[in-house]
């Protein structure tokens, strides 16, 4: 498995839409994404890197790998 890169919220956000996901609601800094499927995750909208555990998760959720993202 390759290295997670660190990457900006506004980025995941992008790649999230393009994979079929649709901004629920905000609530703060955080964005709720869903999906078709029922996939649902959530985002916190930070001006800084997402944390590589935090970025594991989101991933996870939207049932994406590291591949898809660095893609």
């Amino acid at each position: 498995m390759p290295k997670i890169p660190q990457i900006l919220a506004k980025d995941i956000r992008k790649i999230l839409i393009k994979r079929g996901f649709k901004e629920r609601k905000t609530k703060g800094n955080h964005m709720v994404f869903v999906h078709s499927n029922n996939n649902r995750t959530v985002l916190p909208m930070h001006n800084k890197p997402i944390a590589k555990g935090t970025l594991r998760a989101i991933l996870k959720q939207a049932g994406l790998s590291v591949d898809d993202l660095i893609k």
